[in-house]
Formats: structure tokens, sequence, C-alpha cells
């Protein structure tokens, strides 16, 4: 995953942390951190929406998977009062994630979970969440399988994702595969199926691929026009490898190949 410049180096957070605060250990609050924690598009006003569509409320146990530095994990919790369990494959952002929800207060309603969705967990959620990750995972079937066995009896999901809108040439494959760590896309018809497949029920997918177009091309385009000040707080080796980053998804969005989806399942 490490080849996914996004995923790589975390800890540079603490970069930015360090620009409006001097110890490495104080409090901090949600909203400090939301400029930096959410690597999905339109950082909170997603989350606010996935609140809203899931009605979450105080004492709901909601389930996020593929929970980064667990910034939409926070962010949901404070906002809504729910329980929210944090799960990430990689260590380096559990353990980064449950340092931040440590220092900004969440631990009695935020619980990070290092593992893999596919091996299944114990209990039951009310709400099912997704940012951008069910896009690493080939094996949908098993995926949501392990979803539908997750949610409690009409329980909801909520998934933001990729999705394939023309099939990508032999180099935009590699791209996606190496640097996206996308092993495949299926068409927005096909994931509606895979779902209904898995069983699920009121499946309604909505389209955004022309607002993830163009947030896309205009995040890397405000990057590049901060090159300096980036530099100046990250260091080259960072700032190369996430425009890099940028710039490949926004390529690939702009060229066609990716659509973007919102999905709300039961």
């Amino acid at each position: 995953m490490k080849a996914m410049k996004l995923y790589d180096r975390v800890d540079r957070i603490h970069n930015e942390l360090a620009l409006i605060e001097t110890d490495a250990t104080a409090p901090l609050t949600v909203e400090q951190l939301t400029p930096f924690d959410n690597y999905h598009y339109f950082g909170t006003e997603a989350v606010d929406e996935a609140i809203a569509a899931l009605d979450l409320k105080p004492g709901m146990r909601v389930l996020d998977i593929g929970s980064g530095i667990g910034g939409p994990a926070r962010y949901m919790a404070a906002r809504s009062g729910a329980h929210v369990t944090a799960l990430e494959l990689q260590p380096d952002l559990d353990a980064l994630a449950a340092e931040l929800t440590n220092r900004c207060g969440l631990d009695g309603l935020v619980a990070h979970q290092c593992g893999d969705i596919l091996d299944g967990l114990a209990g039951t959620y009310d709400a099912v969440v997704s940012f951008l990750c069910f896009l690493h995972i080939a094996d949908r079937a098993r995926l949501f399988a392990a979803c539908r066995t997750a949610l409690a009896a009409g329980g909801g999901l909520y998934i933001e994702d990729y999705a394939e809108r023309r099939a990508p040439t032999t180099a935009e494959s590699a791209a996606l595969a190496l640097k996206v760590q996308c092993p495949s896309l299926p068409s927005a018809i096909e994931y509606g199926a895979h779902l209904r497949d898995a069983g699920f029920v009121d499946v309604h997918v909505e389209d955004v691929t022309s607002q993830w177009t163009a947030f896309t091309s205009s995040r890397l385009a405000d990057f590049r026009a901060a090159r300096a000040r980036n530099v100046r707080v990250h260091g080259l080796e960072i700032v190369d490898g996430l425009e890099d980053f940028y710039a490949t998804v926004a390529g690939l969005f702009d060229a066609g190949v990716i659509a973007g989806l919102k999905i709300l399942a039961r």
C-alpha cells in the first residue's frame, strides 16, 4: 500500500500540527484536525452527507471501514454522538489514528481496530460507512458479504467509491494498480448488482463523477500552487510523492477512466 503515496509517511500530519501548537502531546480539537485528517473528497461536507443519509444519532453503533488516520470517525462521533469503530488495515495509520483520537478526548466514542474487513468482525452495527476504501479490494463478493454480516437488521450502508467509466489502457491499468492500489473496478451498474447479490436492498447509486473530476483537478492545482510552502513544511520527498499521486488520480478522472459513486443501501 505504501506505493500509494497518500498512505506513505502519514505522520506528516505532525508537521502541520507543529505550525499551530508547540507541545506534541497537547490536547486537540476535531476542528484543528479536519483540514489534514480526511483523505477522501470534500472532507467533512461528505461526512455530513453520510450522517444525514444514515440518520446517525447518539448511541448508534457505526463501523467505518478503511478509516485511515481516523478523521471521518472522529468527526462522525463528535457531530452525531454515535459510537464509531474505526477499522484500518495498515498498522501505522491505525496507531496514529488512535493517538489523535486520544488527544481529542474521544476515546469514549471512537474505538480503533487494526484489521481486515474480509476476516469478519465480532458484533453488529447499526450502520457501516466507507470513504474511498473499497476500490482497494478486488473480492467484492466477500467484501459485501462481510458488510452485510456486520450490519444489524435494517442497518444502512453508505459508500463513496470509484467505478469504471471506460476500460483503461495498459498504462492506465498500471497506474491504477500501483499508484492508486486499485486492482480492478466494476461499472456503476455492476456495483449495484454486487450489492443486491450480497442481499442488500433499497440500493441507490448516485454518479458524482463531474464533482469528483473537478475536485481532483483543483486539489492538484492548489497543491502545486503551494509547493514552496509544502516543501518547507514536509520536505521534497513527501511533496513529490503526493504531487505524483494527485496528478495520477486527476489524470484518470480527466481522461474518463474513473467514475465517482455515492451509494446508500440497506
